[in-house]
């Protein structure tokens, strides 16, 4: 045996050698004695070629071991058939060279199969399911390695990627590595939130970020969650906190038992009887109960396996009760839960609350505003009022009673029993609603009916069947405003094109006053006397002359100015021809036929009385008038609160200025304003 093995050894050893004295031999040779070819050839592939002198002819050696990948056609070595270097890596073509004379010689050509990137990663298994406690472990293996590892025929290293397509799966499961597919749970299991997911592992042959040819296998992975006892006992109703459901908060339990009393039946507890659950609900363990606190004198006991809350004797004392009460797991007491139960103690209710009418009617105006006041419907000025009555009172009146709408947002009830609107009524319609009375003591109820008429009131009465709403008055307004404003700047635009002319000369008079060219009496404003004009033309109609005497010193002190006018003879007479100047030539032209219809103004000063003419009213400073003469005068007390002491020594300061330099115009300091007035012959006097 080790002989056999020794030979086949050395011949081995020798086959290259051999080959390449027997290709150097005359008659036939190969071009390469080694060469090399990619798997997954097509037929007729050449693989070398044969060289033969003239005589020779060479063929394969069919009794070889591969000859059946191999044929020669013509000097062409080639491959019948398609080779996979995953089953012959290295393939031998043993050919026989034949002369003409029948001698043959042999000689091998080694072909290498180039191994190709043509196989697809396989896993053991494609598809998985496992169970998985929700109280499994950080970090502790789901799938082992060895389950989950991917093979590839071509060798080639296996790239690992996780992914689910249920959401936040992955933060619950991960692989150790990119090249080790073992999946370990990441983060802690929550039964309410998962209960089930799949995931799918991925096995590549190259990397993700690889731009060769990849290939890659999937295997799903089905991950069913068991719940555990995770959680202690919930009593109910609770309610969680922030939308975790994995905390429920209990609201503790209220009732109450009359004083000196044994109540042989269960207490009724608001908000209802005392329960607990295992929140674990598919695993649902029993719970016990018990009382462990508050309990003064063993007054109560507690149901172990239905939680009904009893009395072992009656209550003597007014005190509340505050009972601690625990649920907990039989299979484990270490998952409990407490709760708070308060009883209150309080006097008998041998009479429940009661309305007296059935139904009570109400209206309410269309539009009120929330908290409004519904009114009697027989008495719409009187607020709808409800009254339960309580026969355990002397006066039936029970200040424990509160009251409350059952079947209708719309409207509220006060703890008084008024009736008030909670929204916007916006349109008319009849509201049929229950009432309840409730005693917050006894909890005893009693209920009645209330009808409310939503009705228009004569204000809100329209002929439209739209209602309009205060945006739409408030446009209304604002078109109305707009339409006055309209108006008025019309009317103005009128009012200018029929009166401007006029408004123009009299805004021109008042400025010619200031001009100071202009020679007037500054004493005495003609524009206060806007009728003077008219009286002056009525007088010259009745033939009378109008003639305005006054003393020197309501005269302009420029003595240029006095002598520049016109002075009478005889009577001393100072005449003021009042003339208007205009400031512009075309404002003369606008004034021209205003100014034609005035009448001159005429004043004279006169020193002298002229008693011998009957046809004329004097008026006449005191000091000229002889009061024994006889005349028939009347006397115009002075007012002194009229002028003040500086104004009454500045205008003697001035009359004595005038009357020095007008002494040859005046008499003997008399001074005359006289006005004829075409009167009768007797004479009257006014003394100022």
């Amino acid at each position: 045996m080790d002989v056999s093995h020794l030979l086949l050894t050395s011949v081995l050893f020798l086959l290259p050698f051999i080959a390449q004295v027997s290709a150097q031999q005359p008659g036939c040779s190969a071009s390469e004695n080694n060469t090399s070819v990619e798997e997954n050839n097509l037929p007729g592939y050449n693989v070398t070629t044969i060289n033969l002198e003239a005589g020779f002819t060479a063929s394969i050696d069919p009794s070889s071991l591969d000859a059946s990948y191999f044929t020669i056609e013509g000097s062409q070595l080639q491959l019948v058939k398609s080779v996979d270097y995953e089953t012959d890596p290295v393939l031998i073509a043993d050919v026989v060279c034949r002369d003409t004379y029948g001698q043959t010689d042999t000689f091998q050509i080694i072909v290498n199969i180039i191994n190709l990137n043509d196989n697809t990663p396989v896993f053991k298994q494609t598809s998985l399911t496992i169970t998985l406690p929700e109280d499994t472990k950080v970090n502790a293996t789901i799938i082992p390695r060895e389950d989950l590892s991917a093979s590839d025929a071509d060798l080639d290293m296996i790239y690992y990627e996780l992914n689910s397509t249920v959401q936040d799966t992955t933060n619950y499961f991960a692989i150790k590595g990119i090249n080790n597919p073992e999946i370990y749970l990441q983060k802690q299991l929550d039964y309410d939130k998962l209960n089930s997911t799949t995931l799918f592992l991925h096995a590549r042959d190259r990397p993700v970020s690889s731009n060769e040819i990849t290939h890659t296998a999937t295997a799903t992975i089905n991950i069913i969650i068991e719940q555990a006892d995770t959680k202690p006992p919930w009593f109910l109703p609770c309610s969680f906190i922030d939308g975790d459901t994995s905390i429920c908060i209990s609201s503790p339990y209220s009732g109450r038992v009359n004083i000196s009393e044994m109540s042989k039946e269960p207490l009724t507890l608001d908000p209802g009887p005392i329960y607990a659950k295992d929140p674990d609900y598919t695993i649902n363990e029993k719970i016990v109960y018990s009382i462990v606190g508050g309990n003064v004198d063993n007054t109560f006991s507690v149901d172990a396996n239905t939680g009904n809350l009893t009395m072992n004797k009656a209550a003597t004392s007014p005190d509340s009760y505050l009972l601690q009460v625990m649920a907990a797991q039989v299979n484990n007491k270490q998952k409990y839960s407490i709760v708070s139960v308060e009883i209150k103690v309080i006097n008998k209710s041998n009479y429940a609350p009661y309305f007296e009418p059935s139904t009570y009617t109400g209206i309410v105006s269309v539009g009120a505003a929330p908290k409004s006041l519904v009114f009697q419907a027989e008495d719409p000025s009187s607020p709808l009022m409800i009254k339960a009555e309580d026969g355990d009172f002397p006066d039936k009146f029970n200040p424990n009673i509160e009251y409350y709408i059952k079947n209708s947002t719309n409207f509220v009830a006060t703890r008084d029993g008024l009736i008030l609107t909670n929204v916007n009524l916006l349109s008319p319609e009849t509201v049929i609603m229950e009432a309840v009375a409730k005693d917050t003591v006894s909890l005893q109820e009693a209920s009645t009916i209330i009808v409310v008429e939503i009705v228009f009131t004569a204000t809100d009465k329209i002929t439209s069947d739209k209602l309009y709403t205060a945006q739409d008055m408030g446009i209304l307004g604002g078109i109305l405003a707009a339409l006055l404003l309209i108006t008025l700047i019309f009317l103005g635009l009128m009012i200018y094109k029929h009166y401007g002319t006029t408004v123009k000369f009299l805004i021109n008079k008042k400025f010619s006053k200031d001009f100071p060219e202009s020679y007037e009496n500054q004493a005495y404003n003609q524009d206060e006397h806007p009728d003077l004009s008219a009286k002056e033309q009525k007088s010259s109609e009745n033939g009378g002359i109008t003639e305005l005497q006054q003393p020197s010193f309501f005269l302009s002190s420029s003595k240029e100015e006095i002598d520049g006018l016109p002075k009478t003879s005889t009577a001393s007479t100072v005449v003021f021809d009042v003339e208007e100047k205009e400031e512009e030539e075309n404002e003369e032209e606008e004034v021209k036929e205003d100014t034609k219809h005035e009448k001159e103004v005429k004043s004279i000063l006169k020193t002298d009385r002229n008693e011998g003419d009957h046809g004329y009213k004097a008026v006449w400073f005191k000091t000229d008038v002889d009061p024994d003469a006889g005349e028939k005068v009347e006397v115009i007390k002075d007012n002194a609160s009229d002028y003040d002491d500086d104004s009454d020594q500045d205008l003697q300061e001035n009359e004595e200025e005038e009357d020095d330099k007008d002494d040859h115009h005046r008499g003997s300091g008399a001074a005359e304003v006289m006005i004829n007035m075409s009167r009768t012959a007797s004479q009257d006097s006014i003394i100022v």
